[in-house]
């Protein structure tokens, strides 16, 4: 099998060919252990794909992880090369597949291939199984702090948010699932926590603009809800963020009180983002309407337990 055998020999895992086997197991796992009834090919094994394991394996999932260099109990395997995708479809065939890789801050070729390339090769390699994609909520490009649901337009202002579409309509396509995700924090990650603890966070327009977040863990959750009940969800979009849309100028307020730090300064726009700039209040009704509540409805309601986490 090429790039993916020697991977898969290196970590001591077996990869059978027949489903209800994909995952196989790490060296040291109980050999009399009973096999999981059920198994994720998960693709990306970053902040949230890591997360998305332990949660999945905590629950009685076999979970194969791949990424783009391998190690960390993943696999080595570049998701845009049809060929290592195929080798892949040859040690088994899993039940559900995750997309949560990143792009590694790349630009729009990045993209393409990781978002694009990488969806179409599973799809093609493994026909019938449900894929779900974690794509992004800087696809609604909304600036006038409106509220946006998955039924809102679509009028990304980068080219990076249209291939992104792209990505989602090759998924709903081939039956799969999109989950268009806020900004992604928790420990050891927050940007905007981190920049005001450091004295470097400005305040646009006033405080005006609206920031959409998504705890890690109520992203976890969310995912895994999702997974065991594929059939309800195939073929749907759902946005992924917490409750409570904050303003720069609420969010910096309570942070001040909550730290005793004075309020950034006032700066004007940056329309450099490489997302593009938007304002807007991304709404997770529809996904809330199914049975998930965020445990954490609002960025400030974490805040204080990440702090100690950043570094």
């Amino acid at each position: 099998m090429g790039q993916v055998a020697s991977a898969s020999a290196k970590l001591g895992l077996k990869l059978p060919s027949h489903r209800g086997g994909f995952a196989g197991k790490l060296r040291g796992d109980n050999a009399h252990a009973k096999p999981p009834t059920m198994h994720l090919l998960l693709v990306g094994h970053g902040y949230l794909g890591q997360a998305l394991t332990q949660q999945f394996r905590a629950s009685g999932w076999g979970v194969t992880a791949v990424s783009l260099a391998g190690g960390n109990h993943s696999l080595a395997c570049d998701v845009a090369e049809a060929q290592a995708v195929a080798a892949l479809g040859r040690a088994g065939v899993p039940d559900l597949i995750i997309h949560c890789a990143a792009s590694e801050r790349g630009g729009a070729e990045a993209y393409q291939r990781v978002y694009v390339d990488g969806c179409r090769n599973l799809l093609n390699t493994f026909p019938g199984v449900p894929l779900l994609f974690t794509s992004s909520s800087s696809v609604y490009a909304q600036t006038d702090g409106s509220v946006v649901t998955e039924d809102s337009p679509t009028l990304p202002q980068r080219e990076t948010g249209l291939i992104l579409l792209d990505a989602e309509r090759l998924t709903l396509g081939g039956g799969g699932m999109v989950l268009r995700l806020a900004g992604i924090y928790g420990p050891g990650r927050s940007v905007i926590l981190r920049k005001f603890l450091a004295g470097e966070a400005v305040m646009e327009d006033e405080g005006r603009r609206f920031l959409n977040q998504i705890h890690r863990e109520d992203a976890v959750r969310a995912i895994h809800q999702m997974a065991a009940e594929v059939p309800r969800h195939r073929g749907k979009v759902y946005n992924l963020s917490d409750a409570t849309p904050l303003t720069q100028l609420a969010c910096y307020q309570q942070l001040c009180e909550l730290f005793q730090r004075p309020p950034p300064p006032s700066a004007a726009r940056d329309l450099t983002r490489k997302r593009g700039w938007s304002h807007k209040q991304v709404s997770s009704a529809k996904l809330q309407a199914c049975g998930w509540q965020p445990q954490f409805p609002s960025f400030l309601d974490a805040a204080a337990a990440i702090a100690p986490t950043l570094r």
